[in-house]
């Protein structure tokens, strides 16, 4: 799979030092909130849960930088894993994905209020008051392999609506996330049914292909205008049409979390390949097969080298 990892580093990854002083109460660093002194929605849009995936970096710096505040309710601009983020270097550009663990598979209140110590831990308990407030979230990612971009929307029937009403990009992927832990955007009601909050995940495309910080900026307007922060015309300024785009629907039916460290992929896969026949071997693990649960499976953001626990490729079928 590593010829399907970008060639070349498209990105210049922004100085974001200059965001280092929140304007919160408490000061967080690195997070910056504004009210509209308008009723409406809190509304965060994150960035760097994982600190090599730059497109997410770069779409805040240019929100912050354009001076855009919302028009209705709150809005908080979030960089999250900034000390991971810190450590990014194009000779290694994969490495910075996090400090001592991923992040991303923090967010459940046992975890969170636990004796475990980690730096991503830390952080994800300082934060976590924020995003409690949160009435919408978008957390914005990238892949490592050269996949078209998706949204990730979770389980729940809003969550999808929710992807609907953002009108793209093309793919929605509905998910339950991983088995190491849960991703923020399954934190509390994001992921509950019954609550009226509600989150989505944006993977971008590639993590270092120039089209990721366009998809990345793009899609962040568009959800600020899909849940009231801005209007579509303001939006329209920044050259971004919020006019909906025909989507469809992928429905993850079983997550392969590598066994051991030595999962290998039969042969390379990009992500979204659709397989025709059910029992295709498409890895082994441990010397066992991995095959399709059945015909026309989607493979769904493969990861080349998975470490034991993790996850190692979602399958799916697409649905009405």
């Amino acid at each position: 799979m590593d010829n399907l990892l970008s060639p070349a580093l498209e990105l210049t990854p922004p100085d974001i030092s200059a965001w280092r002083r929140g304007n919160g109460s408490p000061t967080l660093d690195y997070v910056h909130s504004f009210d509209s002194g308008v009723a409406g929605p809190h509304v965060v849009v994150s960035a760097l849960v994982h600190g090599n995936e730059l497109c997410g970096a770069i779409a805040l710096d240019r929100l912050l930088s354009a001076g855009l505040r919302p028009e209705a309710g709150r809005l908080s601009y979030v960089f999250v894993n900034v000390a991971a983020y810190e450590r990014f270097t194009a000779a290694a550009p994969h490495a910075s994905r996090f400090l001592d663990e991923d992040f991303n598979r923090l967010w459940a209140p046992e975890i969170l209020k636990g004796k475990r110590r980690s730096r991503e831990l830390e952080r994800a308990r300082a934060l976590r008051p924020l995003f409690d407030s949160a009435d919408f979230l978008l957390d914005i990612h990238s892949m490592s392999t050269t996949t078209e971009p998706l949204i990730m929307a979770g389980p729940a029937d809003k969550g999808l609506a929710l992807a609907r009403r953002l009108g793209r990009p093309a793919t929605i992927v509905r998910d339950g996330g991983h088995a190491a832990g849960p991703r923020l955007r399954d934190y509390a009601g994001f992921i509950d049914p019954a609550s009226p909050r509600n989150a989505l995940l944006i993977e971008c495309g590639q993590h270092f292909a120039l089209e990721s910080a366009t998809v990345a900026f793009e899609t962040a307007l568009r959800f600020l205008a899909a849940v009231g922060s801005l209007s579509p015309a303001t939006v329209a300024g920044y050259g971004v049409d919020c006019a909906p785009a025909p989507q469809r629907v992928i429905e993850v039916t079983e997550r392969i979390t590598a066994a051991g460290n030595d999962f290998a992929f039969a042969r390379p896969f990009r992500g979204m390949d659709v397989l025709a026949e059910a029992g295709t071997v498409i890895a082994r693990d441990g010397g066992k097969p991995v095959v399709t649960p059945y015909d026309d499976c989607v493979l769904i953001m493969p990861v080349a080298h998975p470490q034991a626990g993790a996850t190692a490729v979602r399958l799916g079928r697409e649905v009405g």
